[in-house]
């Protein structure tokens, strides 16, 4: 009995190991769903094809196995580069707790 429980627990997708997946909206990532929130509150053509561009963004980030914080930071390099300047001596990061 309490091995069909447990098989029954993890088909449903409640089991502990699933509570770090990603929210989906439909078949994408949900940060999508505030385009279609955009668009059900101001319904202009423009929005549309905001919508329609920003799902098609989502869809080939996944297809390239890239989550929307990763693209972003994979953008920061980008822009960036790979090389990043080194810290002057006032604003490297100091111990907080040093004690009394």
């Amino acid at each position: 009995m309490a091995d069909k429980k447990q098989a029954e627990d993890e088909g449903r997708g409640w089991h502990w190991r699933n509570t770090m997946k990603t929210v989906r909206f439909f078949s994408f990532d949900a940060r999508a769903g505030i385009f279609v929130a955009l668009l059900l509150v101001h319904f202009r053509i423009w929005t549309l094809c905001l919508l329609v561009l920003m799902l098609m963004i989502f869809y080939l980030l996944e297809r390239r196995g890239l989550s929307f914080p990763a693209a972003m930071r994979s953008l920061r390099v980008w822009f960036i580069g790979t090389k990043r300047p080194g810290w002057i001596w006032t604003r490297r990061r100091k111990l907080q707790d040093t004690g009394s």
